[in-house]
């Protein structure tokens, strides 16, 4: 069994608040991995996706020599060291040529990841155009049928979703809307392409919206991944009793969000029920005793019991 020693100091017991499990977790971290042997092209790319996901990334300088789908002893190791659940590991070989790997920790051990093939590059500084302000959230757009039915994509675009999602927001602006990320799927490649937006006058209230692409563009083949059993899947997925939502009843939602609730009501007398008094509806004395003789007429408890002969 191991032994925990106690903090001794407050800085050391804050440290280790900070990695207590959380019921609203923070944000989730990044780290970029240079591999043993790597090129200038994934080199650049290591640093461009750096520049996107400042503040929430840590990127290592120094070439490690470790073999994601080998070995997973090293990226847990650093996972564990820097506090992050996402990773990027840059690589490239003979065989496979200017690799990016993206993968997500769960509990400090690696749940999946998925190797592209950088196989056209433009970085940063290849698109003289302007760009967004560091630690900006970017609007994800996926494009493509694969992406909800093929198995692999649908891993990837989660994969890429839990990537570049940035900090959870309660409500966005329209101003905030600064920076885009497109995915495209289409004849086996993946193609992300980054814009910024610009809003323009347009005569009216709503702004016209006009994209200008910044930089980096990769064109992306997919190549190994290491997927995890749906058991897994579930429990990674799983979230505390106290983050659940309670079911309220009688309320239901439409597929726009437009919330519906259902009232249940006795059933009333409508004839009892008292409208608004009009004199055009008001009735004469005449319509009123006739109405009244009609109602007498009605009632049988009203009838007057005829004397019998015999009691005469």
């Amino acid at each position: 069994f191991l032994s925990f020693r106690k903090p001794k100091t407050k800085r050391s017991k804050r440290f280790l608040q900070s990695r207590e499990p959380k019921l609203t977790e923070n944000t989730k971290n990044a780290m970029l991995i240079k591999g043993g042997n790597t090129s200038e092209t994934v080199t650049q790319a290591l640093k461009d996706i750096y520049s996107l996901k400042k503040p929430n990334a840590v990127l290592y300088k120094k070439k490690n020599i470790t073999r994601p789908f080998e070995d997973q002893t090293s990226l847990e190791f650093f996972s564990k060291k820097s506090d992050c659940s996402l990773f990027l590991f840059g690589s490239h070989n003979k065989k496979r040529p200017n690799n990016l790997t993206f993968g997500r920790m769960f509990d400090f051990h690696v749940l999946d990841m998925i190797e592209l093939g950088i196989e056209k590059f433009i970085p940063l500084k290849g698109i003289k155009n302007s760009k967004c302000p560091e630690g900006t959230k970017p609007l994800l757009v996926f494009t493509g049928d694969s992406f909800e039915t093929d198995n692999e994509l649908k891993k990837l675009k989660s994969l890429l979703t839990d990537f570049f999602r940035g900090p959870t927001v309660p409500s966005i602006r329209l101003a905030g809307l600064e920076h885009v990320l497109h995915f495209t799927a289409l004849d086996g490649k993946i193609y992300l392409r980054s814009y910024k937006v610009l809003l323009k006058k347009s005569g009216c209230r709503t702004p016209r919206i006009e994209l200008e692409e910044m930089g980096p563009s990769f064109d992306f083949v997919m190549r190994r991944t290491h997927l995890a059993s749906d058991d897994l899947y579930k429990t990674a997925h799983r979230q505390p009793k106290a983050l659940k939502a309670k079911k309220k009843k009688n309320i239901s939602h439409d597929t726009f969000g437009t919330k519906y609730g259902r009232l249940h009501m006795q059933k009333q007398d409508l004839s009892k029920l008292q409208t608004r008094k009009m004199k055009g509806l008001k009735k004469r004395r005449g319509e009123a005793a006739a109405a009244a003789a009609a109602e007498a007429e009605e009632d049988p408890a009203a009838k007057k019991q005829k004397p019998n002969e015999h009691d005469a």
